[in-house]
């Protein structure tokens, strides 16, 4: 699986962005995809999945703000930020995998990830 993110940048406390990430080589519609995200000196953390079956979870965190979608027509999976606080500053990655646990926020059950984008957020 090859994985494209786009959509991060620099935004004021409170402001919204909407992250993408596409997809190709594989059945999308099969896979879950998840968000994950880094801060400098972090250890990578989960943001939100979205399963194949349309089920979604988020980190508490993010819930009430942010909201993980998918379009299988387009490959493609979305992360709508709204709210955003300074620390949600990181670089955020998008990953797939395809699994039978409910563990979705374990890093180790992604099999692709994409190659990241910055979430800068000013207070």
């Amino acid at each position: 699986v090859q994985l494209v993110e786009s959509g991060g940048g620099l935004v004021q406390a409170g402001g919204s962005l909407r992250l993408s990430c596409a997809a190709s080589g594989v059945t999308f519609s099969s896979y879950h995809m998840a968000w994950f995200r880094q801060a400098p000196g972090k250890e990578r953390e989960f943001v939100a999945v979205i399963l194949w079956s349309d089920g979604t979870d988020y980190a508490d965190s993010v819930k009430g703000r942010f909201t993980i979608s998918r379009d299988n027509a387009k490959n493609t999976v979305y992360l709508q930020m709204n709210s955003l606080k300074p620390e949600d500053t990181a670089v955020y990655y998008c990953a797939a995998g395809r699994y039978s646990t409910a563990t979705y926020y374990d890093v180790r059950l992604y099999e692709s990830w994409g190659q990241g984008t910055q979430v800068t957020v000013s207070s």
